[in-house]
């Protein structure tokens, strides 16, 4: 007589520590122990499949090894996804690329879609998969999920999601032509000073470092406006610490010296600078003085420059916030900015691990803020305004070729 109450009882206490492989192999001893009936006496007292005890008796005669660590045959198991559903990947990524942005593989591309609403659609294509493995497939095709209520900031503009598209296509067109593109944007403004800077940095226990306790300026250091020019091909930036105003006149100064320093040398062919910015700051849409100096830029390297605005209430997605200035914070963190060297110093030690490099240098030039360009002067651009949303895109043409009609901007 089976006392398959035993054997429920031996089963029950040791599963919980068993892996798949060796429960098998437990259930098919104990039907080799019984002899005849053995197998459907394992399989009621154990709750497991005949065919899976009768798979473990096997193992246990045969005595086949499968490797160290293993619990299954190569070969064994469900199949992944892809194979059983060759199509799946191929369109998952056709959902996702319309409406992607951010990445140096992929320029600007991260999806704003749910898995559970890419998970629907995908159901209506007679896909059987779930927003698990929807998450799992992003994950492996190097997507990063970002919650729509993260996302938004005041008001959405209706063309936003189509500038971005927009954005999206022009940058890769650029880098596949290999002219250069770069996203620029002012950090925020500095103290200057023995101040409390965020985060914490090793230090001898008991010896934190001495900073002030209020954050009062410091007339001699006052504060100090850093702007960064992020080369989203190379990977590679720029970053000017300026002393005075974050003016126009400024921002483009530090694009000026990126171009000098890193730019030229890297793309001694380029004819054409592409520029993704903010729609607001110093280098706003809607700024004279911005096209005014992108235009002497122009006029001085040759260079026909494009640029291409960030929707109002965007700037999370501006590439130098991702890529640049947040990797300059982690540099920085628990360390007082106790001069302008200093944080000169941190800027051009700042490093990724995806290969960032980073030059810095102090801007001690005088920026007024305030200046005013007339209509006149702006009647001087070469400004050529793109067909789709030519207040967000548009070229500057450098004065020195010939046959260009000037654009009076209002």
């Amino acid at each position: 007589m089976v006392d398959e109450t035993a054997i429920s009882a031996r089963y029950q206490a040791v599963a919980p520590l068993l892996d798949e492989r060796s429960r098998r192999l437990m259930a098919g001893s104990e039907a080799l122990a019984i002899g005849r009936g053995g197998i459907a006496a394992v399989a009621r007292a154990t709750g497991l499949a005949l065919t899976t005890v009768s798979r473990g008796i096997a193992d246990v005669r045969t005595g086949e090894r499968i490797g160290r660590g293993r619990v299954r045959r190569p070969g064994a198991g469900r199949p992944p996804i892809e194979q059983r559903d060759p199509t799946l990947r191929a369109d998952l990524e056709a959902l996702i690329e319309p409406t992607s942005r951010g990445d140096p593989e992929s320029p600007l591309r991260w999806t704003t879609r749910s898995v559970r609403n890419l998970a629907t659609a995908l159901q209506r294509q007679a896909h059987a998969v779930s927003h698990q493995t929807v998450s799992e497939l992003l994950h492996d095709m190097g997507y990063s999920l970002q919650a729509n209520r993260k996302t938004l900031e005041g008001t959405s503009h209706p063309d936003r999601d189509a500038q971005f598209r927009h954005i999206h296509d022009q940058v890769q067109l650029r880098l596949s032509l290999g002219d250069p593109v770069i996203s620029v944007d002012t950090k925020k403004k500095e103290l200057v000073g023995p101040f409390k800077n965020g985060g914490r940095e090793l230090r001898p226990k008991g010896d934190p470092e001495q900073v002030r306790i209020h954050d009062f300026v410091i007339p001699e250091l006052g504060r100090a406006s850093p702007y960064g020019v992020y080369d989203i091909g190379a990977n590679e930036a720029w970053v000017s610490v300026g002393v005075d105003h974050d003016t126009a006149a400024f921002a483009v100064e530090s694009i000026r010296r990126w171009w000098t320093t890193m730019g030229a040398p890297l793309y001694p062919d380029a004819k054409r600078l592409l520029i993704t910015a903010d729609a607001g700051g110093s280098n706003g849409a809607r700024l004279r003085l911005w096209k005014t100096e992108l235009q002497r830029f122009a006029d001085e390297t040759g260079l026909e420059v494009a640029v291409s605005h960030l929707p109002p209430g965007t700037s999370k997605w501006n590439k130098v916030e991702h890529r640049l200035f947040s990797a300059i914070t982690q540099s920085w963190r628990g360390k007082p900015l106790v001069s302008h060297e200093t944080m000169v110093n941190l800027i051009a030690a700042t490093t990724t691990r995806t290969g960032l490099r980073v030059r810095s240098e102090l801007d001690t030039g005088d920026y007024p803020a305030g200046l005013r360009v007339s209509d006149a002067e702006m009647a001087t651009l070469h400004l050529r305004r793109d067909e789709f949303h030519g207040e967000w895109n548009y070229s500057l043409i450098p004065r020195t070729r010939l046959g260009l009609r000037d654009v009076v901007v209002s």
